[in-house]
């Protein structure tokens, strides 16, 4: 077996990798080891902890390797036939929709999915189950950006431009995001950009080793982004640092964001934020005074019940500042997930078809439709959100049978333990996955899929660049790809054709589905990528070049012309009181990723980051008499979570911190509020209010 040329499979940066065979491996060792690629062009040969040890995953000992069932309700999971298995899904949906209605069946799939997995559960849950309850993970992800971006600029692509361009910027502020834990091999740009004479400006509450990096570090209390965007939108206008000629010219509705801006202004927004007035108006001129620049959002930023209107702030500033839609310019989204954006493009998501057409479209519903041979009208309109549909689950209104495929939302939803309630509910639970998750311990059914080293597909990184992660070895003995599970269960269900198990096969459907809409995928194809490290799309057709840079002529608007909107700050939908004083948010460290159900079976990742923490200030830790590595609850209304105490003066006194990684006591989603952004249906998880307790509780991961 010779080398295989192909792509990590965490984050959204893709980076490339280079896999080689072991001759003499260890019988339940990985088959293969990772190595470096210089030659792909985001990364250049760099890769994370995690990128190099991915291939441990791959490990027999670490996975599933034969389909599971339960018997009986209460018993235990045990081995069984791919047959048997699948039957028992397909019967389970099927006696689903007979007693309850289409509707009654879910579908949750994963942004780590490859574009060919989510085009195709897409179409299973439309065309095949005709439900309209499909959506994903990438909700709690990626769903507030990916909002503003469609109503500032009637398009939603991560970046805009590709990640180098932020090396030539003059000025880039980067709302809650910490790229030196979440995705190392993307600092080298921020790194190259403050070598070129650019400043970097961070906004966290915490002192990450990204905002170590920053020229400016603005720490707000959680929840308060959409001041602090507000107030250094009031400070560009009232000093004249406006670009006239770029707002009259290429925007619309300056008038009403100008009118939200002048309420907030830096005294107001310096007793909101807690961000000092100088270091506000010093953040708004380097930005305003940058020849070009960017503001990029995480999740700090977004996860917020108000996240939408968050993110419109700081692309109010961007119009406002004319650093939008010109070289070395705009505003971006650091997306999570390694398919988060391809995930929400091709039809997992609750109120979208394939090439990111809205569900509700009559023009876009006959195109989907004509490919998919059915009749339009079968096709359901939008249905819940991820955290809607979950949080009804089991309800006499909700669904009532759930297939999962690549999440793990035990872990991963906010107020969990409500959700792991919601799942066992059920009457019926299918969990396709690559290792028995906290999620796939509750199934019915689970199904042993493949994994990114053993099959084909596409994905689409946070730069909107369609990458290609190639198969380097057969997946064992017993485990099956995602899209054979998907052909065998439609065949079952009625549905003989139109389910390919060969990823070419469906991404050249998707091409066709894709055709014409904002996300055009159909000039591109598996050689292609192979030869051009990657297309960005749109790409209409085999001539076009693909479009690495948006918005430089016109915006995707009907009219051309950008949105600025009339937003204004509200505060969290939970704040403290006497009896939860503290804030809360969450986040993620360097050496595990997502709900850990991969990384956390990694030795070297688990000796790096071995369980929870708690991190709060030694002022804090002084009032509470809590010494380092002290076992402390973390209380919130709706649960609890134990974990040691780190102390930090890197953190705010009024803020303690926790990763999401772990279940378990540790489970920080536990405690986190699921109230919802109204028009992105983001749950808010990065504030909440919660006190701490001393405990004698034991700490376990």
């Amino acid at each position: 077996m010779n080398a295989t040329d192909t792509h990590c499979p965490y984050c959204a940066l893709q980076c490339g990798m280079r896999l080689h065979p072991v001759a003499d491996a260890v019988p339940g060792a990985p088959p293969v080891e990772v190595g470096a690629r210089p030659s792909f062009p985001v990364n250049e040969g760099a890769l994370c902890g995690k990128g190099r040890t991915a291939a441990a995953v791959l490990a027999r000992s670490a996975r599933l390797t034969a389909p599971l069932i339960r018997p009986r309700r209460g018993g235990e999971l045990v081995e069984t036939s791919w047959e048997r298995a699948l039957d028992r899904v397909a019967d389970g949906l099927r006696e689903t929709a007979a007693r309850h209605g289409p509707a009654a069946n879910g579908v949750f799939g994963g942004g780590g999915l490859t574009n060919e997995k989510a085009y195709l559960l897409g179409k299973f849950a439309r065309a095949v189950l005709r439900t309209p309850n499909i959506d994903y993970n990438g909700r709690f992800c990626m769903s507030a950006a990916a909002t503003a971006h469609r109503a500032a600029f009637g398009l939603d692509r991560g970046l805009p431009f590709p990640l180098a361009d932020i090396a030539t910027t003059g000025c880039v502020i980067l709302a809650g995001g910490n790229p030196a834990e979440t995705m190392p091999p993307a600092l080298r740009y921020f790194t190259r950009m403050r070598e070129n004479g650019g400043r970097l400006i961070v906004v966290d509450p915490r002192r990450t080793r990204t905002a170590d990096q920053a020229d400016l570090h603005l720490r707000p209390v959680p929840g308060t982004d959409l001041a602090l965007a507000l107030g250094l939108l009031h400070i560009v206008i009232a000093e004249g640092l406006v670009d006239r000629e770029f707002i009259d010219t290429r925007t619309t509705g300056f008038q009403q964001a100008r009118a939200a801006a002048m309420a907030h202004w830096p005294e107001r927004v310096e007793e909101i934020t807690g961000v000092p007035v100088p270091q506000l108006r010093q953040a708004a001129r380097a930005f305003a005074a940058a020849p070009a620049g960017m503001v990029l959002t995480a999740r700090g930023s977004e996860q917020h019940s108000k996240g939408t209107d968050t993110v419109r702030a700081w692309i109010n500033l961007c119009l406002a500042t004319g650093k939008a839609g010109r070289p070395g310019s705009g505003y971006g989204c650091l997306t999570g997930q390694g398919n988060g954006q391809g995930g929400r493009e091709h039809g997992q998501k609750a109120d979208q078809l394939p090439g990111y057409r809205s569900l509700t479209d009559p023009r876009a519903r006959a195109r989907v439709a004509e490919v998919w041979g059915v009749d339009p009208r079968s096709l359901p309109g939008p249905g819940l959100s991820a955290y809607e549909m979950l949080d009804g689950a089991g309800t006499a209104d909700g669904i009532r049978a759930l297939l999962v495929m690549g999440s793990n939302p035990v872990v991963s939803a906010p107020r969990a333990a409500h959700i792991t309630e919601r799942l066992g509910a059920l009457d019926f639970l299918a969990v396709s996955d690559v290792v028995l998750s906290e999620t796939a311990a509750l199934a019915d059914v689970v199904l042993p899929c493949a994994q990114w080293a053993e099959e084909t597909g596409t994905l689409t990184n946070l730069e909107g660049r369609v990458i290609l992660r190639e198969a380097a070895l057969a997946p064992p003995e017993g485990v099956r790809t995602d899209l054979y599970i998907l052909r065998e269960l439609a065949a079952r269900l009625g549905v003989r054709r139109g389910f390919s198990e060969e990823p070419a096969e469906v991404f050249e459907e998707l091409g066709r589905a894709s055709a014409g809409g904002p996300a055009d995928y159909a000039g591109i194809d598996y050689d292609r990528i192979r030869a051009e490290q990657g297309v960005f799309w749109p790409c209409p057709d085999a001539a076009h070049p693909g479009t690495p840079r948006l918005f430089l002529d016109r915006f995707a608007t009907p009219d051309g012309r950008a949105r600025f909107a009339g937003v204004s700050h509200r505060p969290p939908a939970e704040p403290t009181d006497a009896d939860y004083p503290l804030h809360l948010t969450t986040g993620r460290v360097t050496a595990q990723y997502q709900s850990g159900a991969q990384t956390r079976r990694v030795a070297e990742l688990n000796t790096a980051a071995p369980g929870p923490f708690v991190e709060l200030h030694p002022r804090l830790a002084r009032q509470l008499e809590v010494e380092e590595g002290e076992v402390l609850a973390v209380v919130s209304r709706r649960g609890r979570a134990v974990a040691p105490a780190r102390i930090t003066p890197g953190i705010r006194s009024d803020t303690v911190f926790m990763p999401f990684h772990w279940a378990g006591p540790g489970r920080a989603n536990s405690l986190t509020n699921p109230a919802l952004d109204p028009q992105s249906k983001m749950p808010e998880f990065k504030v909440c209010a919660v006190r701490l307790e001393k405990t004698t509780e034991a700490v376990r991961p």
